[in-house]
């Protein structure tokens, strides 16, 4: 499909993976990219984006909240989401740009699904809730061994999420293993493992079918 028609409708592709993993260090070049190539971009993360949600996000992942339940967290999420996709992810598709999400509802079933163990079924209805029934056109998944990944995120101050021990990093991974065979055509493994310029030539390569032109850029 050409740009002008993809676009008329909008287009919207998440990055999803553990932390650590380097999918924002990804996104910013995914960005610089798509506006080589004279998209409008919308760059947003999650949880964040708007003046609401990024209150909850200093909420949810700092660390003094330690005490927070499991349930408590997974309504934050939806609650940032929610807001984001109200105030700028729907308004923006709706005319025709590019949205680039740095983490959506895959990551809720990852986390809290994977990670949490809460109850699979709740945490789907509650992320068609938090979505208010957008989806993405692509998910590209950043794929770091959970050892290699959380050494990375924990060498700064790490917040309440990142600070969590491998052992949840690896189901969180488990998760998102669980996704890729769930939904091979909207969601795709990216090899993490690599420079940052290989894995950025992955990641055009895993969006050529969307974005003609994309992987010419690297030559």
């Amino acid at each position: 499909m050409n740009k002008d028609a993809r676009t008329s409708q909008g287009l919207f592709i998440t990055l999803e993976g553990v932390d650590g993993c380097g999918k924002s260090t990804q996104a910013s070049l995914l960005r610089e990219d798509l506006e080589a190539l004279g998209f409008d971009v919308v760059f947003v993360r999650e949880p964040g984006g708007t003046a609401i949600s990024e209150q909850i996000r200093g909420v949810v992942l700092n660390p003094e909240n330690g005490m927070m339940c499991d349930e408590c967290e997974l309504l934050l999420y939806e609650a940032s989401r929610a807001q984001l996709v109200g105030e700028v992810i729907r308004p923006a598709l709706a005319a025709g740009k590019v949205v680039l999400c740095d983490r959506f509802y895959d990551s809720t079933f990852a986390y809290q699904a994977a990670g949490r163990g809460l109850d699979t079924d709740l945490v789907h209805r509650a992320n068609r809730l938090g979505s208010c029934g957008v989806s993405p056109d692509r998910t590209l998944v950043f794929m770091l061994e959970p050892t290699v990944a959380h050494a990375r995120a924990t060498q700064n101050d790490a917040d309440r999420l990142e600070a969590e021990g491998v052992a949840f990093q690896e189901r969180v991974f488990a998760g998102y293993k669980q996704l890729l065979q769930n939904e091979p055509e909207r969601v795709k493994a990216v090899d993490a493992d690599g420079s940052i310029d290989e894995v950025r030539a992955r990641t055009r390569q895993l969006l050529a079918d969307l974005i003609p032109g994309i992987c010419e850029l690297g030559e």
